[in-house]
């Protein structure tokens, strides 16, 4: 099930900058979608397909690393905004039986390390 489960993940992000039908098969038709930084809250998979078919930028995803089990995964990822810097994501989803019930997803420039770690980093 783990198995199957990461390889609907990895789909999930190959599909989402070309084909929205696809992309979207993951979610439960009353799934959530929530991005926390902006306080927006979407509710239903119909609802967040249709304003991401319309998205204004073109957008390019990577899965840097896709942990879970059962009904809770984290998707560690790279979104980059039509062709500027990589910005870094993670994805938390929730499934309900077989499809995602709930996603919260989180997005953040990088930076540099500050120079006084450097002692301690490995």
């Amino acid at each position: 099930m783990d198995e199957t489960r990461r390889k609907e993940l990895l789909r999930h992000w190959e599909y989402s900058n070309r084909d929205q039908d696809i992309a979207h098969e993951i979610y439960r038709d009353d799934a959530i979608l929530e991005f926390p930084q902006s306080g927006e809250r979407f509710v239903g998979v119909k609802n967040f397909r249709e304003w991401r078919t319309i998205y204004p930028a073109k957008l390019k995803f990577q899965v840097r690393h896709i942990h879970g089990s059962g009904d809770l995964w984290v998707a560690e990822t790279s979104i980059s905004y039509n062709g500027g810097p990589w910005k870094y994501g993670v994805s938390i989803l929730q499934f309900r039986e077989d499809k995602v019930a709930h996603e919260t997803i989180y997005v953040s420039d990088g930076w540099e390390a500050p120079e006084w770690r450097a002692p301690w980093r490995g």
